[in-house]
């Protein structure tokens, strides 16, 4: 079957030089590419898919509603604390 396909400039001189280096023609040689490149995809697919675990943490101890505010607390105690430590 013939079609037309817009290949980029750059994968074309690869698939240029390797028809060149394996002796085939560029037709063989890229029929041979897009038949291992599917054959990898449908591989690739049938493996299991990567669930994460998850675990409770609880209820929180502190208000997230005010997350911000208890951050901007926490950093400024530990500023005067280093500062006290300077003396």
């Amino acid at each position: 079957m013939r079609s037309t396909v817009r290949i980029d400039d750059d994968l074309m001189e690869a698939l240029r030089a390797r028809s060149h280096d394996e002796g085939l023609s560029m037709t063989r040689m890229l029929n041979r590419l897009l038949r291992s490149g599917l054959a990898a995809e449908s591989t690739a697919s049938r493996q299991p898919r990567f669930r994460q675990a998850t675990a409770g943490m609880g209820r929180p101890r502190v208000e997230m509603d005010k997350a911000l505010s208890l951050a901007a607390a926490l950093e400024d105690a530990e500023i005067l604390h280093r500062f006290s430590l300077r003396k």
